[in-house]
């Protein structure tokens, strides 16, 4: 009996191999599971890849060629980035539909799962400009002041002081910025398309990018106000004065030389 007492099992036995089986079974989680993740993203990303590919070939392998190297009617697409992709098919300015002094904005054909499947392909034959995400463009606390002295400094030249657009040499033009979402105007920002010189990180930070986007808003918002009437394009009060006064005193003087050459010819009469 005495032996059969001293093999008994101690009564906390069992809970110590259920606690060791459990931190065992955690341990095996904490080494696989991270594992998966990465292995169900990178899934995730191969199919985007593929079913890019697969739009790519339909509806921009014409003018980029097959491998996105391009041609005699379209740029390289190597090194552009998805910023680029986003950009370019998200405003309707891709595929284009002849080309021209400039391509403008027109109907968006591809669905957003679309445009991020072509992305992600473009993406895959070399390093660019990414997407930006919400956090970046979002203009929630920007300085509006710091991004109108920004967007005057870099961006009037060719988009007049509000954002208004404005032509430029050889058929070409500075588009409208009212209306445009501004994740857009972001990537605008990011890639330089066409025409437009490109402000990276290095050259302007995305503090400053939101700031401009944040003026923009505030410029040709729906709630914003034109207590001047007629803005013509945002020059400012005095350029607007002189303006008025340039046209108006036009005016004057030639009703005035109409009312003299009436006179004198009624007078002769």
């Amino acid at each position: 009996m005495k032996k059969l007492s001293a093999r008994r099992r101690h009564p906390l036995a069992a809970v110590v191999v259920l606690l060791l089986a459990l931190a065992a079974t955690g341990g095996l989680y904490a080494a696989f599971a991270p594992a998966s993740k990465a292995q169900a993203d990178e899934t995730s990303q191969s199919l985007a890849i593929d079913e890019g590919k697969k739009l790519f070939s339909v509806g921009c392998a014409s003018c980029h060629g097959a491998g996105g190297q391009g041609t005699t009617d379209g740029p390289s697409l190597v090194g552009v980035g998805s910023a680029a992709v986003d950009f370019q098919v998200g405003t309707g300015r891709m595929p284009a539909q002849q080309p021209g002094a400039q391509v403008p904005s027109k109907k968006v054909i591809y669905s957003q799962a679309e445009i991020d499947q072509l992305a992600a392909y473009i993406a895959s034959l070399g390093a660019g400009p990414v997407a930006p995400t919400s956090k970046d463009y979002n203009p929630d606390g920007a300085d509006i002041a710091k991004g109108g002295e920004l967007f005057r400094t870099n961006c009037a030249q060719c988009h007049n002081f509000t954002g208004e657009g404005g032509a430029l040499t050889h058929g070409k033009s500075a588009p409208n910025l009212e209306g445009v979402a501004p994740k857009h105007i972001y990537e605008a920002m990011q890639t330089g398309p066409q025409n437009m010189p490109s402000f990276p990180d290095t050259t302007m930070t995305t503090q400053n990018k939101k700031d401009i986007i944040a003026y923009l808003d505030a410029v040709n918002g729906d709630d914003t106000q034109s207590p001047g009437g007629l803005k013509l394009g945002g020059l400012g009060p005095v350029s607007e004065g002189l303006f008025a006064w340039i046209f108006g005193l036009g005016a004057l003087v030639a009703l005035a030389i109409w009312v003299a050459a009436r006179t004198a010819k009624a007078k002769k009469s």
